[in-house]
C-alpha cells in the first residue's frame, strides 16, 4: 500500500496508476478524513464480486433460517398455475 499526497499524484499520475495496476493500492489522504484509494479495475471488480457474493450468501442464510423456523408459504400446483395465469 502506498500513501501519496494529491500534489504528488498530479505530478506523477502515470507512476501511481501503474502502481495501482500492478496491484498496489494508492491511498490519497484528504481533509476531514475523506480519503480516496486508487485501485486497478481488476481489483475493483474482484471486490464488487466479493460484495455481491456476501450479499447473496446472507440472503441464503436468511432463507435457511426462515425455513428452519417454519416461516414458509405452501402452495399447491393448482394455486401456482392459477397465479401464473393471472
Amino acid at each position: 500500500m502506498t500513501i501519496a499526497k494529491q500534489v504528488d499524484i498530479r505530478a506523477n499520475i502515470k507512476k501511481f496508476f501503474d502502481l495501482a495496476f500492478s496491484g498496489e493500492p494508492v491511498i490519497v489522504p484528504r481533509k476531514q478524513n475523506k480519503n480516496v484509494v486508487i485501485i486497478s479495475e481488476e481489483d475493483f471488480n474482484a471486490m464488487e464480486k466479493a460484495r455481491r457474493n456476501a450479499a447473496y450468501l446472507a440472503m441464503l442464510d436468511k432463507s435457511d433460517r426462515d425455513l428452519q423456523e417454519g416461516r414458509v408459504v405452501v402452495k399447491t400446483m393448482e394455486e401456482l398455475e392459477a397465479m401464473a395465469a393471472e
